[in-house]
């Protein structure tokens, strides 16, 4: 069987390229083009007319609370009247008779001392005095004694019946027994001051409370050796009103006057407050502040009752001195607050029962970080629109 071989110009001629595939190929190229133009077109479309963001109006009610405006500062709570009592007579301690936290009253003893001056040194004073004494009783005999003499050789003399030595005689006995008695006088006194000078050191031994209060610090101790005037024994305390002592910065102390409110919070109470009235403001910075470009900071005093003993010196505070108050006041938020017009209103809007806005000039009072308060203008319940906001 032959089978017949392709001819020279059969084998060298490519196959035929189907029609279907070349004109499937130009119909996708058309219809991605055509894609890409309209949405070019579109892109351009919402560039210049942008879908508007829809705008949500918030409102707030104005609501009726009290608002107050205050300088902040920190501060401590501090002993306001306290006495330190000490030992005027050197000795040695011989009894102590209150422990700290104690409280006493005026003229309680507290401390006994052994003095230094023997005892035996005033019993012998005292028979020194009543020694001159006995010999002062003497010497005035012998004055009188000789004053009588002296007299009688004056009238002598005066009858010329006296010779001129008898009488020059009578007259120095006189005036010797005369010294005599004032210079034992002189040792009596002298004496006398001695004494009470001892019986005073003696008092001193015991030394009493010379103010009532609470015993706060207590360094005396039994068998310890004082020194006149120079050791501490210890601190009494009136603990039933306490001086807080706050660190107000200098740009908020020129703000303060004194009289004016303030109260304080500590950790150990929470949610308890104590007040009182600013009573002092130091003109001096306190501690280094204020040097070498460093802020100023002063101290500032006000008292408070403290009947109760809750209240412990050192003991942090929080504190607050009250500019202005104002109670049941009409408030809205602090951020409707902005600058306002040349007759001091303020320009905000409310929403209506309708639902309608309406724009209002009203007129603010005190502020704080978080309320101010609407003087004229708005009533409590009214719906107030929040600045605006895009979502």
């Amino acid at each position: 069987m032959t089978q017949e071989l392709p001819g020279p110009d059969e084998r060298f001629m490519p196959p035929a390229e189907p029609r279907t595939s070349r004109r499937t190929v130009w119909a996708l190229a058309a219809t991605s083009l055509l894609l890409c133009i309209a949405v070019a077109v579109w892109f351009g479309y919402r560039e210049r007319h942008p879908t508007p963001v829809p705008v949500v109006l918030e409102t707030v009610k104005a609501e009726v609370a009290d608002i107050e405006q205050v300088v902040n500062a920190t501060g401590n709570v501090a002993m306001q009247s306290y006495v330190d009592v000490g030992a005027k007579v050197s000795g040695q301690i011989s009894d102590v008779s209150v422990g700290i936290g104690e409280s006493v009253k005026e003229g309680r003893l507290l401390v006994t001392i052994s003095p230094a001056v023997a005892a035996g040194r005033v019993e012998n004073n005292r028979a020194q005095l009543a020694r001159l004494k006995a010999e002062l009783a003497g010497q005035n005999a012998q004055l009188d004694f000789a004053q009588l003499q002296f007299q009688r050789q004056t009238q002598l003399k005066a009858e010329n019946a006296t010779r001129e030595e008898s009488f020059e005689s009578s007259r120095m006995g006189m005036y010797s027994a005369a010294a005599k008695v004032d210079a034992i006088n002189a040792q009596i006194q002298q004496m006398e001051a001695a004494m009470k000078e001892d019986e005073a050191i003696q008092k001193q031994t015991r030394v009493v409370a010379p103010v009532s209060g609470v015993v706060v610090a207590l360094s005396a101790r039994v068998g310890q050796t004082l020194n006149a005037n120079q050791d501490v024994l210890m601190r009494i305390a009136d603990l039933s009103k306490m001086s807080v002592q706050a660190r107000v910065a200098e740009e908020d102390v020129t703000r303060l006057h004194k009289g004016m409110i303030a109260y304080f919070t500590t950790p150990g109470y929470p949610g308890k407050r104590w007040a009182g009235k600013l009573r002092q403001i130091m003109l001096l910075p306190a501690d280094d502040s204020g040097k070498q470009g460093k802020k100023a900071y002063y101290t500032v005093l006000f008292d408070v009752a403290n009947p109760s003993r809750e209240l412990m010196a050192g003991m942090t505070a929080d504190v607050y001195f009250v500019l202005e108050k104002a109670d049941d006041a009409v408030t809205i938020p602090v951020a409707l607050a902005v600058k306002p017009d040349r007759e001091g209103l303020q320009t905000i809007k409310v929403r209506l029962e309708d639902g309608k806005l309406e724009t209002r000039k009203v007129r603010l009072g005190v502020r704080n970080a978080d309320k101010v308060q609407v003087l004229a203008g708005l009533k409590a319940g009214e719906q107030v629109v929040l600045p605006v906001r895009e979502r």
